[in-house]
């Protein structure tokens, strides 16, 4: 329960730093619109997909039930595929993005972890 807190106030500066990150690279650098929009969207799609993930996480938790915490599971996959994409396929990436990227990538491991624990616990 305390991972998901954590990982929620964690999210909430990964967002805008991100943000921030890639407001710097277009002004700074040469930044095609459309990949420009592109990272914009994905970082915005990680955002959306994050506010039911943490939902569900907690409910699960909070209820003991395996049904949302597996969704949230499978949300968190897709969370990590985006997420790998804003750290290895993003236009410009700067070691700032590839530090927060890792410890987001590292908390979503510790997290899913511990929700595969907790559903075997709850099934049996």
């Amino acid at each position: 329960m305390i991972l998901l807190y954590v990982n929620g106030i964690y999210y909430i500066f990964y967002f805008l730093a991100t943000l921030a990150m890639i407001i710097y690279k277009s002004q700074v650098f040469s930044y095609p619109d459309d990949l420009l929009a592109s990272d914009l969207a994905v970082l915005f799609l990680m955002g959306i997909l994050d506010v039911p993930r943490l939902y569900l996480g907690f409910k699960g938790n909070l209820t003991e039930a395996e049904a949302p915490l597996g969704l949230s599971l499978g949300l968190t996959v897709g969370s990590v595929v985006l997420c790998v994409y804003l750290l290895l396929w993003q236009t410009y990436v700067l070691w700032a993005d590839v530090l927060l990227n890792a410890v987001l990538l590292s908390a979503y491991g510790l997290e899913s972890g511990l929700k595969v624990t907790a559903i075997a616990a709850f099934v049996s």
